[in-house]
């Protein structure tokens, strides 16, 4: 068996718009990304690799909630609103550090966390 077995391998957005997407989450979070034609891209946050599959309509209510990780959350709170997102959960402490979740500009519904 591969080191992956049974673990999260790959997350697949659909979305409106690649374009906005991309600089939705490079400028918010640093992401990298590989262009399949006009329709499917693939990211990179570091660590991960998913998709964004462009789709007619957008359905980005339920299913799991993804969060991300900071070092410094203040911080990423910061570029997630600069770059277009909107706040859904402000800021709240938890046993272990602290958490917001964030919509991105298709709707989809994100957590960021850090444990400082």
């Amino acid at each position: 068996m591969t080191d992956r077995h049974n673990k999260i391998d790959y997350i697949e957005f659909n979305v409106s718009d690649i374009e906005k997407s991309k600089a939705f989450y490079g400028a918010a979070f640093g992401w990298t990304f590989k262009d399949y034609g006009p329709e499917y891209c693939e990211f990179l946050d570091g660590r991960l690799t998913g998709g964004f599959a462009k789709t007619a309509q957008v359905n980005a209510k339920g299913g799991a909630l993804v969060i991300l990780f900071a070092d410094d959350i203040i911080a990423a709170q910061e570029r997630v609103k600069k770059a277009g997102g909107t706040i859904t959960v402000p800021l709240f402490e938890f046993p272990g550090g602290r958490r917001f979740h964030f919509a991105d500009r298709d709707g989809y519904e994100l957590a960021v966390w850090s444990d400082r």
